[in-house]
């Protein structure tokens, strides 16, 4: 990983190797969802390496909390349609981060949208319209007050087929809280874990899909 600083105090430029493809990152350090965290890294690094766990070749993918967009990039150079959400304000850096790296070099381009998390999402994203194989998040769980309205978008968009993977690095109580309200909404198992870096595989539980 290169690190390099481009306008102090404002952006800085990432340069990473994943896929057989050099990723540049541009990053603003005024706001959370465009700073990189450490978990996306380590989800990026599983995805190239544990393809055998996690074939993305063909599959649907959709990226809550994209950020700077990394795991999105990386997903579609490994072959999946990917869809990158996160909030408005972020969408432009995001967008621009994502076509600069993908464009001519995936067979489907990702797509990036506006997604606040919510307990009411079937008004704007109803269920019968999204069918993901994989639903992708990586350290999302961080100092915010949105953690249930994260676990119902998650629940939202796991459908029977649909395997939840998130990627986090625990630093705080809320981050232990998060992780087992996980485990009781999802069938859950542990991909990876190197300290206290840790990625989940969230799937339906037997009584939701008999609910749906």
């Amino acid at each position: 990983t290169m690190k390099h600083f481009c306008q102090p105090g404002t952006t800085l430029i990432w340069i990473y190797h994943y896929a057989g493809q050099d990723i540049v990152i541009y990053e603003s350090i005024d706001s959370f969802g465009a700073v990189m965290w450490p978990a996306a890294l380590a989800l990026c690094s599983f995805l190239e390496n544990h393809r055998e766990k996690v074939n993305l070749q063909g599959k649907k993918v959709l990226e809550l909390g994209a950020g700077t967009g990394l795991v999105t990039i990386v997903a579609s150079l490994l072959g999946a349609s990917v869809t990158a959400t996160d909030l408005p304000e972020v969408l432009s850096n995001l967008r621009a981060n994502v076509m600069r790296n993908t464009r001519g070099r995936c067979r489907q381009m990702p797509q990036v949208a506006a997604l606040s998390w919510s307990y009411n999402l079937e008004s704007t994203h109803p269920s019968s319209a999204h069918q993901y194989d994989y639903v992708l998040a990586a350290d999302v769980v961080y100092h915010h007050d949105f953690l249930d309205e994260l676990l119902a978008t998650m629940k939202h968009f796991c459908k029977p087929g649909t395997a939840v993977i998130w990627a986090n690095k625990v630093r705080l109580e809320s981050d232990l809280t998060f992780t087992e309200n996980f485990k009781k909404a999802f069938h859950t198992s542990l991909l990876y874990e190197d300290e206290d870096m840790k990625i989940f595989q969230g799937t339906c539980r037997v009584r939701d899909r008999k609910e749906k």
